[in-house]
Order: C-alpha cells, then structure tokens, then sequence
C-alpha cells in the first residue's frame, strides 16, 4: 500500500488532510504502518469502520496516534 491507496482507503469514510506510508530508510519498502490526518468526526468513523477490516489479504489495526515513547 502506498500514500494514495491508503489516502483512498479513508477517504471512504471522510476528508483526509494528509496520509503517509512510512518506508525504510535503506530499502525504501513500507514498515507496516501509516498516518492519516482527518477531522475528528470522520477520524472516529473510520476507527470504527476500518479496524480489524481486510484489505488486500491483510487485516488493518487503526486506532489514534500515540506519543512515542522514550527509549
């Protein structure tokens, strides 16, 4: 999944501000995960909609960002 499927993905389900894929420095291959900017309301819509769904064989986890953690 690139930034424009995943955009396409949620957009389904509101306006998407912004939504990145993140890669790997070295390889340039996605990590697994992604960020995707929306309103509240249409975040929380697609919380609900899309957590534990199926895309392309593969089951998503969505839920609101977190701060990282210190190491």
């Amino acid at each position: 999944m690139d930034g424009s499927q995943l955009e396409q993905v949620f957009a389904a389900h509101g306006a998407v501000s912004s939504a990145t894929v993140i890669t790997d420095r070295e390889t340039g291959r996605s990590r697994g995960f992604g960020f995707v900017e929306m309103d509240d309301d249409a975040a929380r819509t697609a919380i609900e909609a899309l957590n534990g769904s199926d895309y392309d064989g593969r089951q998503l986890t969505v839920n609101e960002a977190r701060p990282r953690s210190s190491r």
